[in-house]
């Protein structure tokens, strides 16, 4: 579940709308609630001038009920932001109209259909996952790889009770949404599934035989990927997630993640600026991660940077 695993904390479209398009039952939240200890946030202040601040939160875009409350250093910096940005605007994530969007754009249109993009052995295994998760294969025949590996991985994390509803990004919005405070989009939908559906042919292909490959693996990866991302581990996260891509598919990572974050700058620079006030801005964590993050490229155009972590401090 390399890929999926990946977009949990990279590309918020990717899993937000195909959560839609699965009927995965989700496992039952048991965990006792007297040993609950709030995950340590990826949480960074950015100061900009005449008090104009920027926190930048990294989100994990499927989450479980378990995960919350957070923590207070979460609630401080909500409490003290006047506005909210997003990967994409409220608006946006709640349109019914974003699963017609991706829908339209994993059709194939040219007569061909997916066993034509698939070596012998993967259009097995993928026979077999279907049959033994009750998906008819019919209905995969007319679709992209990109979509069919993404719908296979979705299916496996929810099963583990990761929830796209649950995920940290619908959470600060509904907040947003109950305090009245303006929220806003960073880019629009259509461009983060533009970025999916301009995959190569190769890089569906891989795609989609990874995800049947971690079918068969359990849930090792994304239990340790979403067990960092609760104790804060950004220097685990960075590995496994951003500079593992990074070597593996440099072409996808300067995509989804360097050309990304890079026109965000502006923005947030903006923001910055003098009379801007104070915005908590709620990506995913792969983007604040590392020298390609947008923690660092603040930094490198000289705002001042602090990690905000009361449990790290302990």
């Amino acid at each position: 579940m390399k890929w999926m695993t990946r977009m949990a904390g990279g590309l918020l479209v990717a899993v937000a709308l195909l959560a839609t398009t699965t009927s995965a039952a989700r496992q039952a939240d048991v965990e006792v609630k007297a040993a609950y200890v709030a995950p340590v946030p990826l949480l960074w202040k950015v100061s900009g001038r005449q008090g104009s601040e920027l926190y930048l939160l990294g989100s994990f875009h499927l989450l479980k009920p378990s995960d919350y409350p957070l923590s207070q250093d979460v609630d401080a910096a909500f409490a003290a932001s006047q506005r909210l940005l997003f990967e994409l605007s409220p608006e946006e994530m709640n349109s019914p109209s974003l699963p017609v969007q991706m829908a339209q754009a994993a059709m194939r249109r040219d007569g061909s259909e997916l066993k034509d993009d698939l070596d012998a052995g993967t259009w097995q295994r993928l026979q077999d996952w279907s049959q033994a998760n009750n998906m008819p294969l019919q209905g995969l025949v007319g679709l992209k790889p990109w979509f069919v590996g993404l719908t296979i991985s979705v299916v496996q994390m929810t099963r583990q009770g990761l929830d796209p509803q649950a995920g940290l990004d619908r959470h600060m919005m509904t907040l947003a949404a109950e305090a009245g405070k303006p929220a806003e989009g960073l880019e629009t939908a259509a461009s983060q599934i533009s970025m999916l559906d301009g995959m190569s042919a190769e890089e569906q292909r891989q795609m989609l035989r990874e995800a049947l490959e971690q079918v068969d693996k359990g849930d090792l990866q994304s239990r340790a990927l979403h067990d960092a991302w609760r104790r804060g581990d950004a220097g685990m996260l960075w590995q496994d997630m951003a500079a593992d891509m990074r070597r593996q598919y440099p072409g996808l990572y300067q995509r989804i993640n360097v050309a990304r974050n890079d026109a965000w700058l502006a923005p947030l620079q903006q923001r910055l600026q003098a009379g801007q006030g104070t915005s908590l801005v709620v990506v995913g964590a792969m983007h604040l991660l590392g020298e390609d993050g947008v923690v660092e490229k603040l930094r490198a155009k000289g705002y001042p940077v602090q990690r905000i972590c009361s449990a790290c401090e302990m």
